[in-house]
C-alpha cells in the first residue's frame, strides 16, 4: 500500500488532477453517473488515464496498460482483492477514489458506484458506501481534533481519571483518542486522524472492516479498526472526538437489509442508541457528533428528541436541516436500493407506507445533533430547526456555539461581560433612496449558520460600539444617556436581547 500511494501520487491520481484531465463537462457528468464523456477525455493511453479508466469508469483495461500504469504492483493488487485479471485484461473489484481535504490529497476504498449509464443498481447487504453527501456533511460538522482547537477559555480542560491499564488508558497523558463509530469505508477515521493521536473505527460490517483497514494502510493512517456493534468494541474507552454517521434509514423489519443504511432497530432507534451511550464515552470537554435522521409523529420533535439528549447530562445542540414527506422518503431509498424498476417497487413501496401508518411516523427529518461532555449542574440544550444556507466548515461553529454556552453560564449579568460582535457580521441597511433614516438594520453572519436578526437603532449602535474594550452595560448607559433614556430601564429591557445575540452568535466572549 506504501508503494501503491507513492504511484498514485507520482500518476496524479488525485481529486484535482483528475478534474484537470476530464474537464468541467465530463467531470460533471461522471458526478451524474454518466461515463461516457469521461471515457472520450481518458484516450491518450497515459497512466493517470489508465487508473480512471480501470477505477472510477468500472471498464476493463488491457492487462499491459495497467502494469504500466502500476508497475510490479499488479499481482499484489490481485492477492489482496482490489484487482482481478481477466486473461489479457484487468479490471477493478473495487473503487479506489481520489479525496481530499485543503491539506490532503487521500484515496478511499470502497465498492464499485452502482448504477453508471443507467445500469440497474444493484447491491449487497453488506455493500460498502463511498463518499456520500451524508459522509462530506459530517467532515464539515464534526470539531477540529484538539490540537487544532483553541484553547478554551470557559470550559473544563481537566484530564479524565484513568480507569483503565495500558492502552486502555482513556486521554492517557497528553493523548487524545478519537471514534469513528460505523466508520463504513473509513473516511472519516482519516478526518479524525488529524488533530489527535489515536483513533479508533468500528463497524458491524465484515467487509467495510476490510475496506476501512485498506483505506488507513494506503494513506498511512494509524488507525484501531474493530468489529462490533455500537458501542461494544468500546466498552469502558472514553474519547476527545467521536463522529458518527450511523445507518439512520428507516424501514419496515422485513427483506433484505442494507448495513451501511438500515439496522434492526425500530423506527429511529439507532440515533437514539447512539445518543443515549455518548456520556459514558466522552472525557470531560469531549464531543460526540451525530448526523441523523428522526420520525415526525404527534409528539413535537423537539420534545422527542429533547426526551433523548436531556437525561444524557451532556450540553447538546440539535439542529433539524431538513425534513421530508414519507412518500418522498420512501422514493428516495427504493432508488438508493435499486428497486424503482423492479416488478415488486409498487408493493414495496405500499408496503413501507403501511408500515409508516402503523409506527404513526407522519414525516421524516434529517439533523445533526452535538454533544458535549461539560459536566455541569444543569445541561444546556438547544434545539432548533435551520433550513437556510450554512457556510461550512460547520465544526468552527460548534465551538465557538459551546464557547459562548460557556461564557454566558460564568456570567452573574450578561451586561457585564466585554462582549465583542463576530468577526464575520456584517450590517445591512433598507429604505427609500435618499431617505436619512433606514427603515430596517439588519446584522447577518458570514459563516457557519448564517444567521439574521433585523434590530432597532439601540441594538445596532450596542452591536457597533461592542469591540471588547466596555462591557453591554456600559455601552448601553452610554446610549441611555444619547437618547435620554432611563440606564435602569434600558438595561432592563435589553438584557434579553444582549442574550438572544449572544446565543445566536453575533456577539461572542
Amino acid at each position: 500500500m506504501e508503494r501503491l500511494r507513492a504511484r498514485l501520487t507520482d500518476v496524479g491520481f488525485t481529486v484535482e488532477q483528475v478534474q484537470v484531465l476530464l474537464g468541467t463537462e465530463a467531470h460533471g457528468a461522471l458526478l451524474r453517473n454518466e461515463t461516457t464523456p469521461a471515457e472520450r477525455a481518458t484516450r491518450d493511453g497515459s497512466p493517470l488515464s489508465t487508473l480512471v479508466r480501470l477505477f472510477s469508469l468500472q471498464r476493463p483495461e488491457p492487462a499491459a496498460a495497467v502494469s504500466a500504469a502500476l508497475p510490479g504492483q499488479v499481482d499484489e493488487l490481485v492477492d489482496r482483492g482490489v484487482l482481478a485479471r481477466d486473461g489479457d485484461v484487468v479490471r477493478a473489484l473495487v473503487d479506489v477514489r481520489p479525496y481530499g481535504d485543503e491539506t490532503h490529497d487521500w484515496w478511499v476504498v470502497c465498492d464499485l458506484t452502482p448504477g453508471l449509464d443507467t445500469r440497474p443498481i444493484e447491491v449487497g447487504p453488506e455493500h460498502v458506501l463511498g463518499i456520500s453527501e451524508a459522509s462530506s456533511s459530517l467532515a464539515q460538522l464534526t470539531v477540529p481534533g484538539p490540537s487544532l482547537r483553541p484553547t478554551p477559555r470557559f470550559g473544563t480542560s481537566s484530564p479524565f481519571p484513568a480507569t483503565g491499564t495500558g492502552d486502555d488508558v482513556p486521554n492517557r497523558g497528553d493523548s487524545t483518542r478519537a471514534l469513528d463509530l460505523g466508520t463504513g469505508c473509513g473516511v472519516q477515521a482519516l478526518h479524525l486522524a488529524q488533530g489527535h493521536d489515536r483513533v479508533v473505527a468500528t463497524d458491524v460490517n465484515p467487509r467495510a472492516l476490510w475496506a476501512a483497514r485498506l483505506t488507513a494502510e494506503l494513506n498511512g493512517v494509524d488507525v484501531d479498526v474493530r468489529d462490533g456493534s455500537f458501542w461494544d468494541p468500546v466498552a469502558g474507552e472514553r474519547f476527545d472526538t467521536i463522529a458518527t454517521n450511523p445507518p439512520f434509514v428507516v424501514s419496515p423489519p422485513t427483506g433484505d437489509r442494507l448495513v451501511y443504511r438500515e439496522s434492526s432497530l425500530a423506527t429511529d432507534g439507532v440515533v437514539r442508541t447512539v445518543v443515549a451511550g455518548a456520556a459514558d464515552h466522552l472525557v470531560p470537554g469531549g464531543w460526540c457528533q451525530v448526523l441523523g435522521s428522526w420520525v415526525h409523529t404527534d409528539e413535537p420533535w423537539q420534545e422527542r428528541l429533547g426526551g433523548w439528549v436531556g437525561p444524557t447530562g451532556l450540553d447538546a445542540w440539535v439542529v433539524q436541516r431538513e425534513v421530508v414527506d414519507l412518500s418522498a422518503y420512501v422514493e428516495m431509498w427504493l432508488a438508493d436500493a435499486g428497486v424503482r424498476h423492479r416488478p415488486d417497487y409498487t408493493a414495496r413501496y405500499d408496503a413501507w407506507l403501511d408500515w409508516f401508518d402503523a409506527q404513526g411516523v407522519q414525516a421524516m427529518a434529517f439533523g445533526w445533533i452535538s454533544l458535549r461532555a461539560a459536566h455541569r449542574d444543569v445541561p444546556v440544550l438547544r434545539l432548533e430547526e435551520w433550513r437556510h444556507e450554512v457556510v461550512p466548515p460547520v465544526g468552527g461553529a460548534v465551538l465557538a456555539w459551546a464557547e459562548r454556552v460557556d461564557a454566558l453560564a460564568a456570567a452573574d449579568d450578561v451586561l457585564d461581560v466585554r462582549w465583542r460582535q463576530a468577526p464575520t457580521l456584517t450590517q445591512e441597511t433598507f429604505g427609500r433612496a435618499g431617505e436619512e433614516d433606514p427603515e430596517a438594520i439588519v446584522l447577518r453572519l458570514g459563516e457557519g449558520l448564517r444567521r439574521a436578526a433585523q434590530v432597532d437603532t439601540v441594538q445596532a449602535g450596542l452591536v457597533g460600539a461592542l469591540d471588547g474594550d466596555l462591557t453591554a452595560g456600559q455601552v448601553l448607559d452610554a446610549l441611555a444617556r444619547l437618547l435620554d433614556r432611563d440606564p435602569e430601564a434600558l438595561r432592563e429591557q435589553y438584557r434579553p436581547v444582549v442574550h438572544e445575540l449572544v446565543a445566536d452568535g453575533l456577539l461572542v466572549p
